[in-house]
């Protein structure tokens, strides 16, 4: 095998390491699902990335000469891709969400949900055109989905909780990238434990959902995610369970939860045959997310107890 050095004594410009990047992603049958759908768009932010260079105009550049020093540092990045199989964000600490850019690193989930849709169009239809004043993104994670929620909604009120203070770090981080601190906090809570008192007008959650059987069969590149953002019991409701229970108390009279559980809504549906999920369409793609009122969830508590 071909030593990092003996590889970049051969490749001089941007067009031969996309290229050869390429083909070994290819060859290595690395797994899209962080950001990009394929081999080209993920090694160009690779470069990109890693050469300091613009997303404009890129093409100017590609008979552009490496150093050697740049050569060896772009090689390094493209092996964790595709041998150690560390995704994208990881890579370049940065993924973006809902259209803003946000710090990521192994401490956190890199955010994919398509509740960015329902952010970007301030959740309407579903708040009759109320403008939430205060929000919780509980399981927030590197807090995506809330400080999202606080840009497109420039009044609200944001609470970013979540068990891990490790997710934690990552959230203060985001909030002071997009000068948020006056607006959003992070607080660390085992779901609504470390909130008591406080109530809200919206409640959104991308919580821990996979259940054991997809968690045996994830990829790579999944693994190298949080375990505790991921794993939700035999079924993938454990989390989602808790909240049902638990979100009345915290939500305002005229309040929404909205919640992702992914391929784990077939067994929600399943486990409460006789609740009014309302599962939300996405013209971008993706499903799995549920919105019920304050009043429905009181009106099913029997059923959530």
């Amino acid at each position: 095998m071909e030593t990092r050095e003996q590889i970049a004594a051969q490749l001089h410009t941007l067009r031969d390491y996309l290229r050869w990047g390429m083909t070994r992603l290819q060859d290595a049958g690395v797994y899209y699902g962080h950001g990009t759908d394929n081999a080209f768009d993920e090694v160009l932010a690779l470069l990109l990335n890693r050469l300091h260079l613009p997303n404009e105009h890129w093409a100017e550049l590609l008979d552009a000469r490496l150093t050697t020093a740049e050569r060896l540092q772009v090689l390094e990045a493209l092996e964790r891709r595709y041998q150690q199989r560390v995704p994208l964000p990881y890579i370049i600490g940065e993924t973006w969400f809902a259209g803003l850019p946000f710090s990521v690193d192994e401490r956190v989930l890199i955010p994919r949900s398509p509740i960015a849709e329902l952010i970007e169009a301030g959740f309407e239809p579903w708040l009759g055109g109320r403008a939430p004043r205060r929000v919780l993104d509980l399981c927030t994670g590197g807090g995506c989905i809330g400080i999202a929620c606080a840009m497109y909604l420039d009044e609200a009120e944001v609470v970013l909780s979540d068990i891990s203070p490790d997710a934690l770090a990552v959230a203060a981080r985001n909030i002071e990238r997009h000068a948020l601190a006056e607006r959003v906090r992070a607080q660390r809570s085992d779901l609504f434990a470390g909130l008591q008192g406080e109530r809200f007008d919206l409640i959104v959650s991308n919580p821990p959902y996979v259940d054991a059987r997809d968690m045996a069969e994830l990829p790579a590149e999944y693994l190298h995610e949080p375990r505790l953002a991921l794993a939700a019991g035999e079924d993938g409701l454990d989390i989602a369970r808790r909240i049902l229970r638990e979100a009345t108390e915290y939500l305002n009279d005229d309040g929404v939860l909205i919640v992702e559980v992914g391929n784990s809504w077939v067994a929600l549906e399943e486990a409460f045959p006789t609740v009014p999920f309302l599962w939300l369409e996405f013209e971008r793609g993706g499903d799995g997310v549920f919105l019920l009122t304050r009043e429905q969830l009181l009106e099913h508590a029997d059923a959530f107890a």
